[in-house]
């Protein structure tokens, strides 16, 4: 197994620059009651941290391959993020998503031009369609989360968090298909050892704690959370292995927790997350936590529907 190494990550940094932001790390230490820092992935272009992966992996296309198009699958965050990074790099883009996909992700894609198709609930269904898409029409596929050139875009991440966070001792990353917690995790732990970084994932769609707690990659049966961005059914073979190498620890959160947190970064924080992108926090809000401090929660985006609002916050 070839890991990614600091050195792509350092030269895809270079590639995203002008494209991804550097996003903003908030001190909530004063109302969390303990040392807390907020890494916000929300203010990135399409809402999400997705446009690292995407834009690094794209830009490093041959042109004929661009000109022809690409086409991915998701949930919505890394559909958006292709779309951005098409149209930034003049390629068509085909997005396909589960039929359950937030209409404030599938709007998103769409206003960057993407061509959408909806394919069942799970990630096999998505991929299945995409592959029979791409090798129909020729187009490059652009994974979610199993490629070294996404994983190095997502571990730009990490870079930043160390330079804007010299003391973090904790970096606790939401998994899905596990795409951004290795790219993390691999730039952290070149970088510096000592920073622990944590894994979190719902209850209800722990694939990646399964695989590992089984020392091979499992396929679940069926996958249920609020957290609509990180119901992988199985976590990507790089993901797996780097993971297993560079992560410290696995926790997950319970559909409350995630719901408490996602009141929390509103009302207290004043930061609009999605359940997604709050999981993070509800591990680092547990009185039990047993981090070591300072604890960076990432808030991996923000893309929360609307029409959901007034559920999930009430």
């Amino acid at each position: 197994m070839t890991f990614v190494t600091i050195d792509e990550i350092r030269a895809a940094r270079e590639r995203i620059k002008g494209v991804a932001r550097v996003t903003p790390l908030i001190d909530v230490s004063a109302i969390a009651g303990r040392p807390l820092w907020l890494k916000c992935e929300s203010q990135q272009p399409g809402g999400a941290f997705k446009i690292r992966g995407a834009y690094n992996m794209m830009s490093q296309l041959p042109a004929d391959e661009r000109a022809r198009g690409v086409i991915t699958y998701s949930s919505g965050n890394h559909g958006q993020a292709v779309a951005i990074s098409a149209q930034a790099l003049g390629a068509p883009s085909v997005v396909v998503m589960p039929t359950t996909a937030p209409a404030i992700k599938i709007e998103g894609a769409k206003k960057f031009g993407a061509e959408i198709v909806f394919a069942g609930t799970t990630t096999l269904h998505r991929k299945a369609k995409a592959e029979a898409i791409a090798a129909e029409r020729g187009l490059t596929m652009i994974p979610p989360f199993d490629d070294p050139r996404i994983i190095a875009g997502q571990g730009t991440l990490g870079l930043e968090i160390l330079e804007q966070c010299p003391d973090a001792a904790t970096i606790l990353v939401p998994i899905g298909g596990g795409g951004l917690v290795s790219g993390v995790a691999a730039a952290v732990k070149q970088a510096q050892p000592r920073v622990a970084v944590v894994g979190v994932e719902p209850a209800g769609a722990a694939s990646m704690r399964t695989s590992i707690d089984a020392g091979e990659i499992r396929t679940l049966a069926q996958v249920q959370s609020i957290a609509d961005g990180l119901l992988a059914v199985r976590p990507g073979e790089l993901n797996y292995a780097h993971v297993g190498r560079f992560v410290d620890r696995l926790v997950t959160v319970g559909e409350e927790e995630i719901g408490a947190a996602l009141r929390w970064l509103f009302r207290d924080a004043k930061i609009v997350a999605e359940p997604s992108g709050a999981v993070t926090v509800a591990a680092a809000l547990r009185e039990d936590a047993g981090f070591g401090g300072p604890v960076v929660a990432v808030i991996s985006g923000g893309n929360l529907d609307p029409s959901l609002v007034a559920k999930f916050l009430s």
